[in-house]
């Protein structure tokens, strides 16, 4: 998981997802949810490493600023935990809290490789 730590790689991830599809990971560092949704993310990118997408993380607390830009720019309400499809610099899919599934991922992104 790559990790936003500023509107630079916020940019980055944007300009990414216009190659190919990415994951962005809103990630709580003090709730036991986000940290449960943090461990099914991060499994999934394992388990699909040679065909997953890339998975872009921001810490919400640390680094609100990226986190209100991403909401902003994506037309996305804020939750945490939560992962949002990125295709071609537009939200295609997004799930919050125990939402947060490898499958349901994989899902997301086989509907959106359509």
């Amino acid at each position: 998981m790559k990790e936003l730590t500023g509107p630079q790689d916020w940019e980055a991830c944007l300009d990414a997802s216009i190659q190919k599809p990415v994951f962005v990971f809103k990630h709580s560092t003090s709730c036991p949810i986000s940290a449960a949704a943090h461990d099914r993310v991060t499994e999934y990118g394992r388990q699909n490493a040679e065909d997953a997408p890339d998975i872009f993380m921001v810490k919400v607390i640390e680094n609100r600023p990226v986190s209100n830009q991403i909401a902003d720019d994506l037309a996305v309400q804020h939750q945490s935990p939560q992962i949002i499809l990125v295709k071609d610099k537009a939200a295609v899919w997004s799930a919050t809290h125990h939402g947060v599934q490898g499958d349901r991922m994989q899902e997301a992104l086989e509907n959106a490789s359509r």
